[in-house]
Parts: C-alpha cells; structure tokens; sequence
C-alpha cells in the first residue's frame, strides 16, 4: 500500500450487530471486499449463507444477500485473520455500562487485542464505536502498540468516525448524515475521508483532532437526554398545576426558537442512557447532565406512583406491560424502561405481564415477565395496562377486551384517552394528559 494511492480495497469490519452488519453490507456493494468479525459463531454463519440476523431493518436483508452472491462480504470469528487482510480495520463493537453505570470495555478490548494480532503496516483503523473523548488514541491506539509494536500515526493510521444512525433507517442514515472524521494526524484524516467517500457516498465533516470527534458524539446524546429530561420535569410541574402539557408543546413550540420535546415513562437504547455517563464518570458529575439522568431514570417509578395514587395498593395485581422494546417498532431491549417497569411492579408484590409482537414468549420470560397475547382471554384479568413502547400494532388495540382494567398509564401519550374513558376505564398519560377525564 502507498500513501499516495490510498489503496482502500480490503476492509475488516468487526462487530456485526445491527450497524456492523449494515456497514459491512453497504461497503460490499460499493466495490470493497469486506471481511465480518465477530465472537458469535452463528452471527458469522448467517453471513455465510448470505442471509441478516438482524430484522426490522429495511433495505438490509437485500444488501446482504446481494453482497454474497457477488463474493464481497464473509464473515469469520477469527478478527485477527480477517485484519491481517485488510487495508481499512473498521470497528463497531459495542462499549456500555454495568448496573453501577461505570463503563464496560470488556467486549472492545478483547476485539481490539485481536485486531493488534493481526494489523499490517500501513493498515487503516477507524473507530466508530462511541467512545469517551480520548480512548482512540489513550486507550486503544496505545493497546494495538503495545501487543503490535506498531506505532498509531506512523505504522499504521487512525481515526474516529461516530457512527450517527437511527434504527429502521440506518441505510438512509449513513447516507444522508455528515460523516464526522478525526484523525491523530493529517495522513489519517485524508485516508478516513477518502475511504467514506467512496464506501458511503456522504458527505465528510472534517474535525481537529480524534478527541473532537469522540466528544461531538457523546454531546449529540447528552443533548437529547438533557431535553427529554426537561420535558419531563416540566410535565410533572404541569401535572401539579393542573395544565395540559400537551397544549404547552404545541403553544411554546410555534415560537421558532423553541423545540420542547414530549415527556415519556422513560428514555431506553443503547444511546440516551448510556453515552451521558461517558462524560459523568470521566468528571462531569455535576450539572445538568447527571441530573437529567436522574430525571429521566425516575420516570417509570413516577409513574407507578401515580397509579398507586389512583387505585390504591398494587399488591396482587396483574400489570400489563405494552412493549418490551425501549421505543416503537426496534426490537432492542438494552436499558428499556419496560425492565425498570418489571423491576418495580415485582417491589410492589404485583404481578408482570408483558405483550410485545417483536419478542417470542421465551425471550419475554427472560426479563422475569410472563407473555401475554392480546386478544387473550386472559386479557380480562388485567387490573392495569402500562404502554411503554408504542408499537404500531397498539395504534387499533381493542380495548373493550380489558374488562377488568381500572387504569390505563399512557406512557407515551399515544392511545386513544375519549375511547378508553368511553369504556369506564381511567386514563392517566404524562403531562396531565387524562386529567379531564378521571
């Protein structure tokens, strides 16, 4: 490989999980031969026959399917060998945090450790994991040193590029976002952004360094949960005011200037909850940012609470969850308010049923929650049904089946409230939302 001609034709994506595998699967059909890696053996196999793992994400199955008939995507278990091959080394393995919320290396690190196995000089290494601001360079880089003898900005090149997706539209997403690219040095940058230009056809946004790039991610998601969070701590004001939040929105936000956003039950993903503490647990533990963690982690035990206040004592209840997925039509259950919902309905000696169609009744079962079909007889012996996801099979939910029903919590303030009261049936959403018609 020489600098000048930015031979780019190889490339070892490792972690094949829902952006992986569309990375992977998007450079396959734009002219690169790309290598999959991954610790699960049957993601691999998958791959290997040409067929996504993942579902409900458009476009995918067939970007996949066309990649191996055309011999330019495989996949192995073996990350050494498939970045011994490569020019370009992407990376997309996920980083998160314990039940304490301190930061979980422990799946990047070993995947980094293979990676320094088998790096060639000369080769590429993006980063698009979202990181704290450092860990490219501090962590990583100094990692692939250490095991490789290679030194990052001299042997081998190295940048960050923060994947900026969204589930069910990441093809549309990856085309259409700014890439943001940092490098540890100039030769870095200019690789990164000749590779994305060509791989993803979108536009670059150039940064300073490889620290910018990390933190203007993690900023994006801080962003977002401070705003959640003071939607919802305006909501529980409203409450206590007597005013409609929902009003509120839509009066305040005809200002242009203004974007108040919609106060929930709770704020789930592999982003929101996650990346905030990114910044808090490397010292930004004062402020606004860990307060709206708090605020927006508190949610769910607000609106048990509220409930309690409607119908008394929870004990020996039966409580219907509506969506196990922490947000509509995502089958995606990491840090999903419907678990913190679980949690609390068990407390308080109630008893957890969970409806979600993305979900089999064993998958259900291992989030300590019993599966319930809608339409079930059994649906008549739901003393209380909490909408936590709002899945487009609730948009023409029969109501009437929940005979024994005496509150329905709206947690996303999406059902239908005039039809649930109709019903006899007290409807309670977030931001005074059912107030009228208690």
């Amino acid at each position: 490989m020489t600098d000048q001609n930015f031979s780019l034709s190889n490339v070892a994506v490792v972690g094949l999980g829902k952006l992986g595998l569309t990375l992977a699967a998007v450079f396959a059909n734009n002219h690169f031969n790309v290598y999959g890696a991954d610790i699960d053996s049957k993601v691999v196999a998958s791959v290997n026959r040409g067929k996504s793992h993942i579902t409900h994400e458009p476009g995918l199955d067939q970007l996949v399917s066309e990649a191996y008939k055309n011999y330019t995507l495989s996949a192995t278990t073996a990350t050494s060998e498939a970045t011994a091959r490569s020019d370009v080394i992407v990376v997309i393995v996920p980083v998160l945090t314990d039940e304490q919320n301190n930061i979980d290396y422990q799946y990047i690190d070993h995947a980094v450790t293979e990676i320094a196995k088998g790096i060639q000089k000369d080769s590429l290494v993006i980063f698009e994991t979202t990181l704290p601001p450092g860990d490219t360079k501090n962590r990583f880089g100094k990692m692939i040193e250490k095991i490789s003898g290679l030194c990052p900005g001299q042997d081998f090149d190295l940048a960050y590029s923060p994947e900026r997706v969204y589930s069910n539209q990441i093809i549309h997403d990856l085309e259409h976002y700014p890439k943001i690219i940092g490098g540890i040095n100039e030769k870095s940058l200019e690789r990164a952004k000749k590779f994305y230009e060509k791989a993803l056809g979108c536009s670059v946004m150039e940064v300073h360094s490889l620290e910018t790039a990390e933190f203007a991610k993690v900023a994006e998601c801080v962003y977002r949960d401070v705003n959640i969070a003071l939607a919802n701590e305006l909501a529980i004001f409203a409450e206590d005011k007597g005013v409609n939040m929902a009003e509120v929105i839509q009066a305040g936000n005809s200002q242009p200037y203004s974007n108040i956003h919609s106060p929930g039950i709770g704020v789930g993903g592999h982003c929101i909850p996650i990346y905030p503490y990114f910044f808090i647990n490397k010292g930004l533990n004062e402020g606004i940012t860990p307060l709206s963690r708090q605020i927006n982690d508190r949610m769910a035990d607000y609106a048990m609470t509220k409930i309690e206040k409607r119908i008394g004592s929870l004990k020996d209840k039966n409580v219907l969850i509506l969506g196990l997925s922490y947000r509509g039509n995502v089958k995606e259950p990491t840090k999903s308010t419907a678990l913190l919902l679980i949690d609390q309905i068990r407390k308080k000696g109630a008893n957890p049923y969970v409806n979600d169609p993305l979900f089999s009744d064993h998958e259900i079962r291992q989030y300590g929650a019993t599966p319930l079909t809608l339409n079930d007889k059994q649906c008549s012996d739901m003393d209380i049904v909490i909408l936590q996801a709002f899945h487009k099979e609730y948009s023409t939910i029969d109501f009437s089946q929940f005979t024994g029903c005496q509150i329905i919590a709206d947690g996303r303030n999406k059902l239908p409230k005039h039809e649930i009261a109709r019903l006899g049936i007290m409807y309670e959403g977030i931001g005074n939302e059912g107030g009228m018609y208690h």
